[in-house]
């Protein structure tokens, strides 16, 4: 090697330890903060992947417009007062908050993730509707911080239960396990996941793979994750993450395909 291209090297290297020591010392920083971490996660302004790990991922994902919506999804599920007081209704913020909606009929690789709450027909015929819409917006609360902070997106409030995308399956599989561990009273919640291509638009995904993602969350029983081989095959090692035994199983509408269960992996 020529001494110029030894010095670009060297030199390359150096930049390159400064970024990890500084990307360390960062995250180390916002860590200590964890209200303040929670919430840069939240609306984008971090990425959740980077907090964990500084080194290996990249500081942000979301794109500004991206960051918008998170932002204005946060207030609506904290304060939903902030958006009546300008005019606007959430979905009508939420459309003007996407400036670049994505061309239709673009297909692209997505993770889905459904949820919904074990028992909540009975849970309303017992409780009534009042108790039942207040349980559903604490739901949406507490499922709305967490999705977003591992680059997710709730395309669709369906009821009980959340129509959800992700990036990559990784984030998806973390999301579902949070989620589980969080709502648990007085109802859990379960989770399926399927990943493949879908047509992608600003407000909605459409295809096979969400049909699959719906079934498969019919299979779950409250507190259980539940996910395809697909999923299982694609997800990078995650130390704290388990997935089962796979079972052939027979989904309604679609063909029989192996199904494992996802849990911690307690030591």
């Amino acid at each position: 090697m020529a001494p110029v291209e030894r010095a670009k090297a060297a030199g390359e290297q150096a930049l390159a330890s400064l970024r990890r020591s500084v990307s360390e010392r960062l995250a180390d920083v916002i860590r200590s903060d964890p209200s303040w971490a929670a919430q840069a996660a939240d609306v984008g302004l971090i990425d959740r992947a980077w907090l964990d790990s500084p080194v290996e991922n990249p500081f942000r994902t979301a794109p500004p417009t991206e960051m918008v919506q998170r932002f204005l999804e946060r207030s609506a599920e904290q304060r939903p007062s902030v958006l009546a007081s300008m005019g606007l209704s959430t979905l009508q913020a939420l459309s003007l908050a996407r400036a670049d909606p994505v061309e239709a009929g673009t297909s692209t690789p997505v993770t889905v993730m459904f949820t919904d709450l074990e028992g909540f027909t009975r849970f309303t015929t017992k409780q009534g509707d009042e108790v039942a819409a207040g349980l559903i917006a604490e739901h949406q609360r507490v499922a709305g911080p967490i999705v977003r902070s591992r680059g997710g997106k709730i395309v669709k409030r369906l009821g009980d239960g959340l129509m959800l995308t992700f990036p990559a399956p990784e984030a998806a599989v973390l999301a579902a396990l949070e989620l589980v561990d969080a709502i648990d009273r007085p109802l859990r919640l379960r989770a399926g996941i399927h990943m493949g291509e879908a047509v992608v638009t600003h407000d909605d995904v459409f295809g096979h793979v969400v049909n699959v993602a719906a079934r498969i969350t019919e299979e779950a029983t409250g507190g259980m994750v539940l996910a395809s081989v697909d999923v299982r095959q694609a997800v990078a090692p995650l130390p704290e993450v388990q997935f089962g035994r796979a079972r052939r199983t027979r989904l309604k509408g679609v063909d029989p395909m192996s199904l494992c269960r996802i849990e911690r992996n307690t030591p």
